[in-house]
């Protein structure tokens, strides 16, 4: 499941909508909702996006948050290392073969780091 994925499912039952409900209202088929709940569809085009967020009138905050998670929600990334380091090549290699093996607390952590790493070097010189 991608995040995007998860906000719809999390939009669509709190409002106790059915997938074939949804979809009829958004112009898609039930069969490519459910895929992009479950993770199986790359990312949604800005439209459905659009209709999403018209949808369920959601606005401000809530809406910008719809948009940030259906850009980071693609299930399939490529990291290209080309010209990197040999570290950076390793890594991504390493990540992609264990990333099954992690657990959510696993990638709160990681990610976490990654932040403060990238944070501290905006504020050095």
């Amino acid at each position: 499941m991608t995040p995007f994925g998860r906000k719809l499912r999390e939009l669509r039952q709190q409002r106790r909508l059915t997938l074939k409900e949804m979809a009829g209202e958004l112009g898609v088929s039930a069969a490519y909702l459910s895929a992009l709940e479950h993770g199986k569809r790359g990312v949604p085009a800005w439209y459905l996006v659009q209709r999403v967020i018209a949808y369920f009138n959601v606005i401000w905050d809530e809406a910008e948050e719809l948009e940030r998670l259906a850009q980071i929600s693609d299930p399939r990334v490529v990291v290209g290392t080309a010209g990197l380091s040999p570290e950076s090549t390793e890594f991504a290699n390493r990540l992609a073969r264990e990333v099954a093996n992690l657990e959510p607390e696993d990638f709160r952590e990681l990610s976490g780091l990654l932040e403060t790493r990238l944070r501290a070097r905006r504020k050095s010189p």
